[in-house]
């Protein structure tokens, strides 16, 4: 039922773009066939797709780790540039030649950082019982500040607002040719399959599940509620700010104006769409990285603005979000199950 929800969804999304498409007088499968070679058609574009899918799968994943315990991280944004942030300084603190050590160093600090930044809205959940979503949307602004401050102030470079770039020994490896496709999408990868073996083969996964699913009974069933809670917001905030570290020195090797892009929020999207589990999370970080890149070769080969593409992703979340809220209703459940019966 999930994942014909989550394909139905998509597919009446490119419905309604194709509707725009020829109001405007154009041929919507044209239009889709250069908007996926745009994507996939090159070497070039491939690794344009996969560097732009890797940290919306990081924020994805962060996403759905703590939506998994029933909490709300809209503050993915926030920990995804705190992880940056922390990259950049060990990058500039550590020699110029410090290897694959510094590199680790500098994963390792976004780890580290982004699970401190995380663990922040835990902890006032926990502790005062203040807002979830107020708390993470309200540390978003703050990390953006700090990062400006940053790149503006203390860690500037010469007279543009921007840091020193990392050190070339410390760069993430980056294959597909001259593409900007890097090692950092494997380590995403990887990410994905050590939370869904988290969450769905251990213990500790059934736990937090259990406390998502209903708090007050994991708690009556001797649950430490605040502490899953707690430990939940961490790992999430663990896994955007590893995000922001290979953003870093992967692809955009300083902190500057603009970095991070909405990249938190776009994640909480994937991560809706993906049903909160950590494959649907890959694909769907897959397809709106297609989406993005795409939508330039469409305008240039159609005409089509680029606007038709943000249409598309926008009502891809529409009808995935309205959908998984139509199964949850008693009738249609009741009538899903009628069916069922009928079949035995």
């Amino acid at each position: 039922m999930k994942i014909a929800t989550v394909i139905i969804s998509i597919l009446l999304a490119f419905l309604v773009g194709s509707i725009i498409i020829i109001s405007e007088g154009k041929n919507p499968l044209d239009a889709y066939i250069h908007l996926f070679r745009g994507a996939f058609g090159t070497i070039t574009s491939l690794g344009e797709t996969i560097a732009k899918s890797t940290s919306l799968i990081f924020t994805g994943l962060a996403a759905t780790f703590a939506y998994r315990c029933g909490m709300f991280n809209l503050g993915g944004e926030g920990q995804f540039i705190m992880g940056a942030v922390a990259a950049a300084w060990v990058s500039q603190f550590l020699p110029a030649n410090a290897g694959v050590l510094g590199t680790f160093l500098c994963l390792a600090a976004g780890i580290l950082l982004g699970a401190l930044w995380g663990a922040i809205p835990g902890l006032l959940k926990t502790m005062r019982n203040i807002n979830e979503m107020i708390v993470s949307i309200f540390l978003n602004y703050i990390a953006t500040l700090f990062m400006e401050y940053l790149f503006t102030g203390p860690m500037k470079e010469a007279n543009i607002p921007q840091t020193a770039p990392v050190p070339e020994s410390m760069k993430l490896f980056r294959f597909l040719g001259g593409s900007r496709a890097h090692i950092g999408f494997f380590i995403a990868l990887l990410v994905a399959l050590a939370v869904w073996f988290f969450l769905f083969r251990t213990y500790r996964g059934f736990s937090l599940r259990a406390v998502g699913s209903n708090p007050r009974a994991a708690g009556v069933s001797g649950y430490n509620v605040k502490r899953i809670i707690v430990f939940a917001f961490m790992i999430s905030g663990a896994i955007a700010g590893l995000g922001g570290a290979t953003e870093l020195i992967g692809i955009s090797y300083r902190l500057q104006p603009g970095f991070a892009q909405g990249f938190g929020f776009d994640g909480v999207a994937v991560a809706l769409i993906g049903q909160l589990h950590p494959v649907g999370v890959v694909l769907i970080g897959i397809l709106f990285a297609a989406l993005k890149t795409g939508t330039n070769a469409m305008q240039i080969v159609t005409g089509i603005p680029t606007s038709v593409v943000d249409i598309i992703q926008a009502t891809i979340i529409i009808f995935a979000i309205a959908s998984s809220a139509i199964t949850m209703l008693p009738k249609f459940q009741y009538f899903i199950n009628k069916i069922g019966r009928k079949k035995e």
